[in-house]
Order: C-alpha cells, then sequence, then structure tokens
C-alpha cells in the first residue's frame, strides 16, 4: 500500500542535507532534530484494541512529549515481523496503520518520526546482556537478515511521499554475544546473504548490508532521510561511510562509553550530520548525561533520549497523566526546551 501524497505529514517539509547539517527544504535553513525515544511496538503483542492499545501509546503522551517538552522528533523502534505478516489474528496492516497513527499524531503537533527497525522478530534471542543486575534477553539482531530487503521496500513504498517520516535501518549493529547461537548474515557484492561463523561484525560488514539497503530504498523513496548506526551497538561510526545523498549517520551513547572515547560516536559530525539515536541514565548518571548534553550542544548534534517508556525511563510511573520526569528526565525535557 502507497499512501496519498503527504497524507499524513500535516505540511511537515522534506528535510535533505548539506555538509554537515541537516536543512529544511522549503526554506533551506538549518533544523536541529531533538526528540525522545517511545519504544513499545517492537515487542508488545497487540490485544483485540491494537498494537496501540497494547503499548499504551496515546495522543495525550505524544503532546506531552512534543507541546510540553519541546520535541520536534520521535523515534518509534518497531518490529520487522509483525510490519510484514502481523501477529495474533492482526494484520500487518493493521501493524502499519499504528505507526501511521503515531506519524500523524507527531505532525500534526510539528515533529518528524524515525522509523527505527530495533526487532527482527520476538522470537529470536541473540544471546543475553546484563541489564539492572540481571541477565536479559537481548532480541537486537547484530545485522539485518533477507525479510530485511522486503521489509524496507515496503516502507519505502508506503511513505514515498511523507516527508515526516525519517528511516533509521537498524539499531545497533554489534558483535554476536558469546552465546548467540545464530550465524551472522552477511550481504555479497551480487546482492545475495550468506551465513557465516565469523564472530564479529566489521564497519565493512554493515557498509554493506547498509548500501544495499539505501540502493533499494532509493529505487522507491528517492528523497527522505535515511539514518545509518555505528557499529559497536551503535556507538562507533569511526568506518561507516557510505556514498548517498541525504544520508545522516547515528551513535548510541550510554554511560558505559567513557567521554575519552566520544570521539569514535560523534569526529564524523565535521563532514556529515551525526545524530545521537540513543541517549540515557538513571539518577546515578546525571554527571554524565550533563557532560553528553553539553558536547551535543557545542557541536550543534540532534539528537532522541532513551526512552520514554522502558528502562532507563525519563518519567515516573504510572505515566500519564502526570507525566512527572525522572531527574535525568528532568535533564532531557530542560535540553529540549532550551533547544526550542
Amino acid at each position: 500500500m502507497t499512501l496519498k501524497l503527504a497524507a499524513l505529514s500535516s505540511g511537515l517539509p522534506e528535510l535533505i542535507v548539506s555538509g554537515n547539517r541537516i536543512l529544511r527544504s522549503d526554506t533551506m535553513r538549518p533544523l536541529l532534530l531533538s526528540g525522545i525515544n517511545r519504544s513499545g511496538l517492537e515487542y508488545t503483542y497487540p490485544t483485540d484494541a491494537g498494537w496501540l492499545s497494547a503499548a499504551r501509546f496515546t495522543l495525550e503522551e505524544v503532546r506531552e512529549i512534543i507541546v510540553n517538552w519541546g520535541a520536534n522528533v520521535l523515534r518509534v523502534p518497531f518490529n520487522q515481523k509483525w510490519a510484514l505478516t502481523g501477529a495474533n489474528g492482526h494484520s500487518a496492516e493493521e501493524y502499519l496503520a499504528s505507526l501511521d497513527q503515531v506519524i500523524t499524531w507527531a505532525a500534526e503537533v510539528g515533529a518528524y518520526t524515525v522509523l527505527d527497525l530495533q526487532w527482527l522478530d520476538t522470537e529470536t534471542i541473540y544471546g543475553h546482556v546484563k541489564q539492572q543486575g540481571r541477565e536479559m534477553e537481548n532480541h537486537v539482531p547484530p545485522l539485518p537478515n533477507a525479510d530485511s530487503i522486503k521489509l524496507w521496500r515496503t516502507l519505502a513504498a508506503r511513505y514515498r511521499n511523507e516527508p515526516a517520516v525519517l528511516f533509521d535501518l537498524l539499531n545497533e549493529p554489534h558483535h554476536p554475544i558469546a552465546d548467540d547461537p545464530y550465524p551472522l548474515l552477511l550481504m555479497g557484492a551480487d546482492g545475495k546473504v550468506s551465513e557465516t561463523e565469523q564472530g564479529y561484525v566489521t564497519a565493512g560488514d554493515w557498509v554493506r548490508w547498509a548500501e544495499y539497503l539505501i540502493r533499494e530504498i532509493r529505487a522507491i523513496r528517492p528523497e527522505g532521510i535515511i539514518l545509518v548506526g555505528g557499529v559497536d551497538w551503535g556507538f562507533d561510526l569511526r568506518d561507516v561511510r557510505l556514498q548517498a545523498p541525504n544520508i545522516v549517520y547515528s551513535a548510541h551513547i550510554y554511560s558505559n562509553r567513557k567521554p575519552t572515547d566520544w570521539s569514535r560516536a560523534i569526529e564524523r559530525n565535521a563532514e556529515a550530520p551525526v545524530f545521537i539515536g540513543e541517549w540515557g541514565g538513571g539518577d546515578q548518571d546525571l554527571k554524565f548525561g550533563q557532560t553528553l548534553a553539553r558536547q551535543m550542544r557545542r557541536l550543534g548534534l540532534g539528537w532522541c533520549a532513551w526512552s520514554w517508556a522502558d528502562y532507563p525511563q525519563l518519567i515516573k510511573p504510572p505515566g500519564a497523566p502526570q507525566f512527572a520526569p525522572t531527574l535525568f528526565g528532568e535533564l532531557v525535557r530542560d535540553e529540549l526546551k532550551s533547544s526550542v
């Protein structure tokens, strides 16, 4: 399904890349994208009322994020399998319609939406990671799979004429975790996907995937910004280089990364736009957050803080209707308001 011309975008202009800046195509003035990640649609199975209801994803909170906190971009992690085949008796079209609804809500109050390929499915466990002091299942894949090609073709067709929609090709390319039982899937020069038992992901491995997916998208949707993350869980952009228009490089920075290493994520900003697609923390991470916020402000980096709905959360339970920020949430909100 291809949507009618700009049916969702509420008049928001196309964004383009010029040098190391993102520009509005109508005024050719720079636009600094700053916002929040709203996770949930990548893992929440639909109820009878659908995906948005199950994930408690509402217009009220979208307006809170954009109107009251001052965000102009919303990053929405999603699930590849559900976008292609649906789940629990709900069709792929219903899932995509849920994404449409979020895009519409955001655009109506002046914000862009980044669609972030976060999970390929809910069933596959790519090893385990330590979080909150315990071992957690990891559903973030090291690399895309063959179905990712169909996925991005599908989304390119659906949002061909929607300036408010940006694409994030894959959340966090990374080396396989020690207990990840699955072979890596590499993209060949001939466009064929093959399995390998190698235990690492190089920038070249990821770039070949990104180049192929970008070509597939551009053949259908010539315009629109595409975000390309770094390797090492989205952190390292040093050797992730693509020759294509309207590419924004996206890095993820958390408190486990030393400031002396941040150059791996942000040094490319002198030549191309760098967007911090994820950063966040708990009360104990305020010093980290303040230091990174100053650095992003100094360099003019756009960003989306993690997360409105997941650990480490930016708001205290139960969320609505108070939407009371955590200490880290207060930092994020203040940064958003200062960038308006």
